[in-house]
């Protein structure tokens, strides 16, 4: 069986919720873009999950960070990260890794994408040290309490952000 990555060069996928994306994803990006001709961020697309950001807004401001990369781009996937990465021709999942926490969860899925297309490799990168604390969901935690998120993501998301703050204060 031919590697359906083949024809296309060296497609990655960087699957994600990216609710908000933070300097830990960015920084694993341009590490990616570094490895690989082409980095997909993909925005998973989950209807059960509550986020703060459109799936929409989240590829927007992905593509706004990364305007002036052109071999990153943002796209939005639902379903099995393996069929995706199949529609789209990709060699490679890229994964981050903050902690050995992740670690676990991490390899089951790398074990499963595996089994489920034996040609898709998954590569696991950590974060920048000043990053591996960081995720979405603290992100979200400390800006809705009124703490500084400056320097924890793109200049460019802080405007998202303080939006997104904005539509959450009740008018009296």
């Amino acid at each position: 069986m031919a590697p359906f990555g083949a024809p296309s060069g060296r497609l990655a996928i960087f699957p994600g919720s990216f609710d908000p994306l933070t300097n830990g994803h960015v920084d694993i990006i341009l590490r990616s873009a570094h490895l690989f001709e082409r980095v997909v961020v993909a925005v998973l697309v989950n209807a059960e999950k509550q986020s703060l950001f459109t799936a929409e807004e989240r590829v927007a401001m992905i593509r706004e960070v990364f305007r002036e990369y052109p071999n990153v781009e943002a796209d939005t996937f639902d379903g099995l990260l393996v069929d995706y990465a199949r529609r789209r021709r990709a060699s490679a999942i890229v994964r981050g890794l903050r902690a050995v926490s992740d670690f676990e969860y991490e390899f089951q899925m790398a074990l499963m994408n595996r089994h489920l297309e034996p040609t898709l490799e998954t590569v696991f990168m950590m974060p920048a040290e000043q990053y591996t604390y960081l995720s979405s969901r603290l992100i979200k935690e400390v800006f809705t309490l009124g703490g500084d998120v400056r320097g924890l993501v793109p200049s460019a998301v802080e405007p998202w952000l303080r939006g997104k703050k904005q539509e959450s204060t009740p008018v009296r």
